[in-house]
C-alpha cells in the first residue's frame, strides 16, 4: 500500500491498493500496521446497490478506515464544515478500477454513491465500536441524509 496525496483536506489519507493476480484469482492486502496508522476496533463489509447513496454523515470521535476495492465503482464525497477551508468539498472516484483505502477522521462529512451498473462492496474498519460495547451507547453519527439543503447539493439528486 502506498500513501498518495489525493486529498487536500487535513487528516484525510488515501492509499493506493494493489491487486496481485494469478491464474487462481487475486489477493489484496487491506491493512498492515507498518504501512497504515489506524487502530481498528471492528470490521464490517457492506454492499451498495447501483445508484444508492450512503451518507452524508460525520462522526464526533470515530475515524473510519474504508477500503474501496471492487466489485463496483463509487463516488466518494468529503466535506469540511462550512467555511473551514478553500477545499470544502472533494469528489473522488474509487473502487474496482481505482482501488483505494481512505482514512476519514472525525469532523469530516462523508458519503459515497455506487456509480457502477453492478452492486459495489466496501470494507470499513473504524476505530470505535458501533454504539459502544454491547451496543449500549448512542451512535457517534451526525446525519445529514434528511436535511433538504444537503440532499439538494448531494450527487445531483
Amino acid at each position: 500500500m502506498k500513501r498518495i496525496d489525493e486529498s487536500k483536506i487535513f487528516g484525510v489519507s488515501f492509499f493506493e491498493m494493489k491487486k496481485f493476480s494469478d491464474d487462481r484469482g487475486w489477493l489484496m492486502e487491506v491493512y498492515r500496521i507498518d504501512e497504515i496508522e489506524c487502530d481498528p476496533k471492528m470490521v464490517y463489509v457492506s454492499q451498495t446497490l447501483p445508484g444508492v447513496v450512503r451518507g452524508p454523515h460525520e462522526h464526533r470521535d470515530q475515524t473510519d478506515f474504508f477500503v474501496f476495492m471492487g466489485p463496483g465503482e463509487f463516488e466518494l464525497h468529503l466535506w469540511l464544515p462550512r467555511g473551514a477551508s478553500p477545499y470544502a468539498h472533494e469528489v473522488h472516484l474509487v473502487g474496482e478500477t481505482k482501488p483505494r483505502a481512505v482514512i476519514v477522521p472525525p469532523g469530516i462529512i462523508h458519503a459515497y454513491k455506487c456509480v457502477s451498473d453492478c452492486p459495489g462492496v466496501v470494507f470499513n474498519a473504524p476505530d470505535k465500536l458501533y454504539a459502544g460495547r454491547s451496543k449500549m451507547y448512542p451512535v457517534d453519527e451526525i446525519r445529514y441524509e434528511d436535511d433538504a439543503e444537503w440532499t439538494a447539493r448531494l450527487f445531483s439528486i
